[in-house]
């Protein structure tokens, strides 16, 4: 065999195993914008192999193939495995944290309250309707479902207790509003619990921005799985 056609030869092997190799890397992009995605519509990957994952991505997102425990030739240990059962991970991005029924969700960012506001915003009602409302149909049945109201440090010790239990209260509405027929009982912590750190010589308005993440409540579903 002459030198160019072996040339010929290792050129078109090679092409071949890039074109398996791509098409075993590649992996759907789902609907959410927990990706990043390619022009081709699947999930953008470092030079490492490592799927790209945006500020938007939980748990709940994984996918197969760039989550968990992943099949060869791609190397285990660029993605650890998420859960202590990798292959309960399905397939089409459903993870085996979101079929769990014993777990705490906190409203956080953009679905903190305002200071001395009660009411729920649309960003926490979207979010209690997507961390909460829709797992709940994965559980065989809900023991109890616990809300815990927070408040800031500020204002009085009675107030803060007060505006606790009226927060957590606004999140037992809106999920009875829902239709959620689970027990739920209503806890507020007040200001005990804080988990802001802010200088305190702040002017007011951005020390009460400092402080948001205080003023929040915690879900806790207590369940079994099906």
């Amino acid at each position: 065999m002459s030198y160019k056609l072996l040339g010929l030869f290792c050129l078109l092997l090679g092409a071949a195993f890039s074109a398996h190799a791509q098409s075993t890397l590649d992996v759907a992009a789902t609907a959410t914008a927990a990706y990043g995605q390619d022009n081709q519509g699947s999930v953008a990957r470092s030079q490492y192999g490592l799927c790209w994952r945006t500020g938007y991505w939980t748990p709940s997102d994984s996918l197969s193939g760039c989550d968990g425990e992943l099949a060869p030739p791609i190397a285990s240990p660029i993605a650890p495995a998420l859960v202590s059962n990798p292959a309960a991970i399905a397939v089409g991005g459903a993870a085996s944290a979101a079929a769990s029924c014993n777990f705490d969700v906190t409203l956080g960012e953009s679905q903190t309250f305002g200071s001395g506001k009660t009411a729920l915003n649309k960003a926490a009602q979207q979010w209690i309707q997507e961390q909460i409302i829709e797992r709940l149909p994965a559980c065989e049945g809900i023991e109890a479902i616990i809300v815990t109201g927070h408040a800031d440090r500020l204002g009085s010790r009675k107030h803060n207790d007060e505006i606790a239990v009226k927060r957590a209260e606004a999140v037992a509405a809106f999920l009875k509003s829902k239709n959620v027929a689970a027990p739920i009982q209503i806890v507020g912590a007040g200001d005990s619990e804080p988990v802001a750190h802010c200088a305190k010589n702040l002017p007011a308005r951005k020390l009460a921005g400092c402080l948001s993440p205080d003023r929040r409540v915690v879900i806790r579903v207590q369940g079994h799985e099906k």
